[in-house]
């Protein structure tokens, strides 16, 4: 699971890539071919604008490897390659916090664990998102 604001995240949909940990090597080498992504949006902006609280994007990764990208001077990013689901629905996080194997112990300290660049998700957590997203007829036919 990565955690960008959804403008940043929709960036990343468009443009058919994950970037995690504004960049850093270290956040995207543990994603493989074949992994499923989803982002959690705090806010719309980065820092700043709407709450949204929600799982805004999902797809599954479709790079062999991360790769280092020219952004702007001085910045390099390194991505890896995903296949979005355009039609995915974003998902607020609120009915799901007590149903996720992340969040369902936490009470009120939900938001702790979705701070920082990533974190890796159970398949059951993935599979719970994938639904509330209306996307989990094809994460279960990628997945076998």
């Amino acid at each position: 699971m990565g955690v960008a604001s959804a403008q940043h995240a929709r960036r990343g949909r468009d443009g058919g890539f994950a970037q995690l940990g504004h960049g850093k090597h270290v956040a995207v080498k543990c994603l493989r071919k074949g992994d499923w992504i989803v982002y959690y949006s705090p806010r719309e902006g980065m820092g700043e604008g709407e709450t949204v609280q929600a799982f805004t994007i999902i797809g599954c990764v479709t790079s062999d490897a991360p790769y280092r990208v020219e952004q702007a001077m001085n910045f390099n990013p390194y991505r890896v390659d995903v296949d979005y689901r355009k039609d995915a629905e974003p998902a607020p996080i609120m009915p799901l916090l007590d149903e996720l194997r992340l969040t369902r112990d936490l009470g009120t300290n939900w938001g702790m664990v979705m701070r920082g660049p990533r974190r890796r998700l159970q398949e059951e957590d993935m599979r719970l998102i994938a639904e509330a997203m209306r996307v989990l007829p094809e994460f279960e036919s990628l997945r076998n």
